[in-house]
């Protein structure tokens, strides 16, 4: 894959009066997708792909027999299947296996990296159920099971309303957000590169998500990728 050059914005939107820094998702069917994110003016791209069968099937089989599974790890594009399969610990979860190392190897290739930081686990409650930004260059997030990652656009979000300035209310009362409407949710499959506040220029614009809660009985399956130095 192929980098592209940052395309440098200078819009500037309004919200409850202040300024704000002009940010957009992309969107596509291919991973190509993802050279959208050094734009200036992205702040999510979204790879619109849908799970095989196969990797269903792999997916479920893995689920049945790994209730509470949780690995974190670092693996390099060369390291990844065989780090990542000895995690798994099945041969029924090889399709699983070969696909994340896929994604270490997109993710490597895409931002120029020998390694990343890769975490696999398993939620039957949201993680972070308060939206928030990430104090990161860039991180990957796809859901193999279950409901996917919600998020705000940068037009449609108060900023001032993030973490001690919702002076304690719920985010559906602190103004963060205007409707239930503007909470935007990749579905499950999707990949999507979410930017945070540490890359170049993003200050005050990375993007505004949070990890929904699965319907009881539910888990989902969900896969992070960091940059690692």
């Amino acid at each position: 894959m192929n980098l592209i050059n940052k395309t440098p914005t200078s819009n500037m939107n309004t919200f409850n009066g202040s300024e704000a820094k002009t940010r957009r998702a992309s969107q596509g069917n291919e991973p190509e997708i993802f050279t959208d994110i050094y734009r200036e003016d992205t702040n999510i791209a979204i790879w619109q792909r849908e799970l095989t069968e196969t990797l269903k099937q792999s997916v479920d089989a893995f689920l049945q027999s790994n209730a509470a599974f949780q690995a974190s790890m670092t693996v390099t594009p060369q390291s990844a299947l065989s780090s990542i399969s000895e995690a798994l610990g099945n041969k029924v979860s090889l399709e699983l296996s070969k696909n994340i190392s896929e994604l270490v190897d997109m993710f490597c290739c895409l931002f120029e990296l020998q390694r990343v930081g890769l975490r696999l686990t398993v939620l039957d409650r949201a993680m972070c159920p308060r939206f928030h930004v990430d104090k990161v260059n860039c991180r990957l997030v796809t859901t193999f099971q279950g409901v996917a990652t919600e998020w705000l656009s940068q037009q449609s979000a108060d900023r001032s309303k993030l973490g001690m300035g919702s002076n304690g209310q719920p985010d559906n009362q602190s103004g963060l957000y205007k409707s239930p409407q503007d909470i935007q949710q990749l579905n499950c499959g999707e990949v999507a590169l979410l930017k945070g506040e540490l890359w170049e220029g993003n200050e005050n614009a990375g993007l505004i998500h949070r990890s929904p809660s699965p319907p009881e009985g539910e888990r989902r399956l969900l896969l992070t990728l960091d940059f690692s130095y």
